[in-house]
């Protein structure tokens, strides 16, 4: 690994005390896509090198959108594992959105390569999993793995986004990625809703 890409972690991040402890590999899992219109819910779980982490990756709620790509690469680069886990709309509106959360935090968990020692989870609930979790209140602010979880979650989703404003170019997907923009919820009222809105959102 490159020492440019790769800088050491506080002694004081959740990763180093697990791993001190003899706990490893540590998984961290964060989500995105809560609060949309329409689209997904998309979760992230990943196992990061111990003892490192990648520059820029704790600031990633204001990082822009290029230097996420960028960042979500160099990620995906440094992952000892990661896997994802996608909740649609028509679930969504069956479960609603807290449990579908939990639901792709738990798809995401589970289809990692391998078990992890204990899972870091951002947020007060952690999902119905068979391995000892933690979470975290602001967790990308403690834990690396997190952070870096969230990173590719928002990338992932975004791009998903992306293709279903090919497929509904009438609602800018593209620019606003199904949060309720002004935009959004006009072209709503003109052109009603297509099949990527959740109808258990109050749309307009």
């Amino acid at each position: 690994m490159s020492n440019n890409r790769y800088v050491k972690t506080a002694p004081d991040t959740c990763e180093a005390v697990f791993f001190e402890k003899g706990l490893w590999p540590v998984a961290g899992v964060d989500e995105a896509g809560r609060g949309p219109l329409a689209g997904p819910v998309v979760a992230c779980a990943l196992v990061l090198p111990p003892g490192y982490i990648i520059e820029g990756v704790w600031d990633s709620k204001a990082v822009s959108v290029n230097r996420r790509k960028h960042l979500a690469q160099e990620i995906i680069t440094a992952a000892v594992i990661y896997s994802y886990g996608i909740v649609d709309e028509v679930t969504i509106d069956n479960i609603n959105i807290h449990n579908a959360a939990l639901l792709a935090m738990r798809k995401a968990i589970n289809g990692l390569s391998s078990k992890p020692k204990v899972v870091l989870v951002d947020g007060k609930f952690s999902p119905p999993i068979d391995i000892p979790s933690l979470c975290l209140i602001k967790g990308e602010t403690h834990s690396h793995s997190i952070a870096a979880a969230s990173i590719l979650a928002k990338q992932a989703r975004d791009e998903i986004m992306m293709n279903l404003h090919d497929e509904y170019p009438l609602y800018g997907f593209n620019k606003h990625k199904g949060y309720g923009t002004k935009a959004h919820k006009e072209a709503i009222l003109k052109y009603g809703l297509c099949p990527a809105h959740r109808l258990s959102y109050k749309l307009t």
